[in-house]
């Protein structure tokens, strides 16, 4: 076990395992690769592109390099099959009872199609049911879909921040995040971006809500699942209109985002 500060890391695949009190699955590892993918969105146009984008489970590790003050994570993440891909760099830091990451992604090869999100995601334990951020709130806002969201301090439960569509599909981001917390009324989880990021947080994975059909289908699981993210592409309005305006699309490009972490 390699430990930075409040962190603990595994020394194969760079994962964040624990950060103070908490066990976790943290970003670094294939879990928490780089994250191109989202579940599906009935009227997103560009479904079968995400499709074919590149998914957390299929993120080799390169290397894991470790000393007092720092750890380093190089990864690739790339669908099977197919041509073109992620490199990742995870540059992990500590000062006092925080962890620092900051994350660099370089496209590799030809992409035939934009990312739907990018970013992270861990999972946390199931207790931290109490959310509070600053930034846009309180509903959820995406990249073409924030007139009716402001700034401001918001607090919510995780159930609380899933928006119930009758077909199970992506949901309940919450955009330009300055900090969140994770709490069980006791303990708290806290992120700091630089400056923000967004964040969606569920009872059950992507992939559990990829795979409903309805809503009764979805099962809460003993964790929580958190997304941190860079940036999303646009929603659309595919099913009685456009798809998504050019000026909300995330195409692959070199990107590099920070965040710190802390835990009480």
């Amino acid at each position: 076990m390699l430990r930075l500060g409040p962190g603990e890391f595994s020394p194969v695949t760079g994962q964040l395992t624990r950060l103070g009190p908490f066990a976790l699955d943290g970003p670094g590892s294939t879990s928490g690769a780089p994250d191109g993918q989202r579940p599906r969105r009935r009227l997103a146009s560009d479904e079968r592109a995400w499709r074919a984008g590149p998914a957390p489970a299929a993120a080799p590790v390169v290397s894991v390099e470790a000393d007092a003050y720092s750890l380093l994570v190089r990864t690739r993440v790339a669908p099977p099959a197919l041509g073109f891909g992620m490199h990742a760099t995870y540059l992990w830091t500590a000062s006092g009872d925080r962890v620092r990451l900051e994350l660099d992604v370089t496209p590799d090869g030809e992409w035939p199609c934009p990312l739907p999100r990018l970013g992270l995601r861990l999972a946390v334990p199931g207790s931290l049911d109490a959310v509070s951020w600053f930034g846009l709130g309180p509903g959820e806002a995406y990249a073409d879909s924030r007139q009716a969201v402001r700034v401001g301090r918001f607090s919510s439960t995780v159930d609380g921040l899933q928006t119930p569509y009758v077909f199970p599909q992506e949901n309940g981001n919450r955009a330009d995040a300055r900090w969140l917390e994770l709490s069980d009324g006791v303990r708290r989880l806290r992120v700091e971006g630089s400056p923000v990021f967004d964040f969606a947080a569920r009872r059950w994975t992507s992939e559990d809500l990829d795979a409903a059909t309805h809503t009764d289908e979805l099962r809460a699981r003993d964790r929580v699942f958190l997304n941190l993210d860079l940036a999303q592409h646009g929603l659309g309005t595919a099913s009685c209109g456009p798809g998504v305006l050019p000026q909300y699309r995330l195409p692959a490009g070199k990107a590099s985002f920070a965040l710190t972490f802390t835990a009480s």
